[in-house]
């Protein structure tokens, strides 16, 4: 699968998430950013962490750190908008599938994100490693 970049602040945000210091993604967060993250673990629980700035910094202080990494299996710009999906992966396994949406602000700063994850389904069906 080639790597084309065409959602490049939602790139740049997992792979911010997956470095050794995930809390610089408040710095690509506009002044009134907003959001939603649906976390499923499975067996039809789910938490939904969302809120603000503050909010976002306390998501941060309780997520595993340096554990999962993020894989951007598609992804898609349309106007202020960025779409990725994609793969979670502990120690390179399957862990959930997610999409994340993200609404820009005029200085390319996420203004609000949407994102869903659940272990329930693996959009790549295993097929993506065959390639």
């Amino acid at each position: 699968m080639s790597a084309v970049v065409t959602a490049p602040v939602l790139t740049r945000w997992f792979a911010t998430i997956d470095s050794d210091a995930p809390e610089a993604i408040l710095d690509l967060i506009a002044p009134d950013f907003r959001f939603s993250i649906v976390f499923s673990s499975g067996d039809g629980k789910a938490t939904d962490f969302a809120g603000d700035r503050a909010a976002m910094e306390g998501y941060l202080a309780q997520r595993e750190k340096g554990v999962l990494t993020h894989h951007i299996l598609s992804a898609s710009t349309v106007g202020d908008d960025e779409l990725v999906l994609g793969q979670a992966r502990r120690s390179g396994a399957f862990e959930s599938t997610f999409v994340a949406a993200a609404r820009l602000d005029a200085a390319g700063r996420v203004r609000s994100l949407m994102i869903g994850r659940s272990p329930a389904l693996d959009v790549a069906g295993r097929q993506e490693e065959g390639h």
